[in-house]
């Protein structure tokens, strides 16, 4: 790590601790509101930074879309296009939220394997960029422009079948992903070669080959793929057809420390020594990064209801489980999460570590965030902040046992100043919790 990036890791985690405190202290996070999430809105725009200084080339077009489903949180997204960033898009949800964030059309990017007539309908009026995802869907796109001319730009996705990461879940260029066309399969690339001779308006190409787990040269040699291919296209028009390559986002993150490791600029350079075309000029960049821009900034702060034990083994009870960290909860192998104890006060908890797990509010005996962890004896009354989780985890809400979705909150400050908060997501009242759950609709008749 770099003196500046460790100086950057180090006063994001004094601006944390200190948002923790006054979280506490002014009630953001209570008995009547026990879980609740912070994002440092410093560290995004840091991110966003890096991300433009990483990929900026003289000559090169570059556009950065944030994955939406990473945080489909609308002042989020509309704090990503003060930065520059628009959006990827993966269902008519996110697309409203884009839209609700002020995002343009011509800064979003419709992506999704089960895209519907009325999805692609709407894109294409809007003007939005399409990547279809195999070939009854280009078919289907054939129809819609025969019924109405478009300004979208449209591209092809593809699986360059380079291999899987350690996580099969993230891993989207395997030899059987469900995603984009299987270019080694036995006919495919001769398919697409034909599909772009035929339509002169397919101008992108677009992969993605995976996120967390995903080790850096299996990204690249995804690019490489997908740039090659573009090049036997262009080759074959006689003319620069393809002109924007959509390389997708899924940068893995450091879940281990507050360190950024790998980063954007690293990402970059490889690129730029594995795929030089890439950034000759002849070609835009699209990018659609999602946990590595925010992830680092959030954190799940929530208190401790009871302590137990069982077996000898400590037990926290608290309010942060399986609702806001899903995949923790049912992966945790895959997906470990840093946790600190934290005092009544949202103070650092000082102690001899004892080894304890730290349970969520779930009815279901796996709902832990951590197991068999050393950490200061946890108490009731006493919180656990669990880190990085600014994208996927309080985001994301899995409604088990009709838990509402918390409060979530944006802090700025210098470090060692007192935060200001805003509001980027109210608690959900039981009232609108009834209301989803068509609690007034009339009853079902035997």
């Amino acid at each position: 790590m770099t003196d500046e990036a460790r100086q950057a890791a180090e006063q994001a985690a004094e601006r944390r601790s200190g948002a923790l405190r006054a979280a506490v202290a002014r009630r953001l996070v209570s008995e009547e509101q026990p879980v609740v999430g912070l994002l440092d809105t410093a560290g995004v725009r840091r991110s966003a930074t890096a991300l433009h200084a990483a990929f900026a080339t003289p000559g090169v077009a570059v556009q950065h879309t944030f994955a939406v489903k990473a945080a489909s949180l609308v002042p989020v997204l509309g704090l990503l296009r003060e930065y520059g960033l628009g959006a990827e898009v993966a269902s008519p949800g996110e697309l409203a939220l884009a839209r609700a964030a002020g995002i343009p059309p011509a800064m979003t990017v419709l992506d999704s394997p089960a895209k519907s007539t009325a999805e692609l309908r709407e894109a294409l009026a809007l003007g939005i960029a399409v990547n279809a995802d195999n070939p009854e869907e280009l078919a289907r796109i054939d129809a819609l422009l025969a019924a109405a001319p478009s300004a979208s730009p449209l591209g092809l996705r593809v699986n360059p079948q380079v291999g899987g990461g350690s996580i099969d879940a993230m891993s989207t260029a395997t030899a059987t992903s469900k995603f984009g066309v299987a270019l080694r399969d036995p006919g495919a690339e001769e398919w697409v070669l034909r599909s772009y001779a035929e339509r002169p308006w397919l101008t992108r190409l677009h992969t993605h080959t995976g996120s967390q787990g995903v080790p850096l040269p299996l990204m690249a040699a995804g690019v490489r793929a997908a740039y090659d291919l573009a090049e036997r296209i262009n080759a074959a028009a006689g003319r620069q057809q393809v002109t924007t390559l959509d390389i997708g986002g899924g940068l893995p993150v450091d879940f281990t420390s507050d360190a950024t490791d790998p980063t954007f600029g690293a990402y970059a350079d490889l690129l730029r020594a594995e795929v030089p075309g890439l950034f000759d000029g002849r070609y835009g960049i699209v990018t659609e990064f999602g946990r590595s821009l925010l992830a680092k900034h959030g954190t799940v702060l929530a208190r401790v209801e009871y302590a137990k034990s069982a077996g000898g083994r400590p037990i926290a009870v608290t309010h942060a489980g399986a609702q806001v960290a899903t995949r923790t909860v049912f992966a945790p192998d895959a997906w470990p999460l840093r946790v600190l104890a934290l005092d009544p006060q949202g103070r650092p908890k000082t102690g001899e570590p004892v080894v304890q797990d730290v349970a969520g509010p779930c009815c279901f005996a796996g709902d832990l965030v951590a197991r068999g962890r050393a950490l200061p004896l946890l108490a009731a009354g006493d919180h656990v902040a669990l880190l990085d989780t600014g994208a996927y985890y309080f985001s994301t809400h899995f409604a088990y046992n009709a838990l509402p979705r918390p409060a979530v909150w944006a802090y700025a400050g210098e470090p060692g100043a007192e935060p200001g908060f805003a509001p980027v997501r109210a608690a959900q009242t039981l009232d609108e919790l009834l209301a989803e759950s068509g609690a007034a609709l009339p009853p079902l008749q035997p």
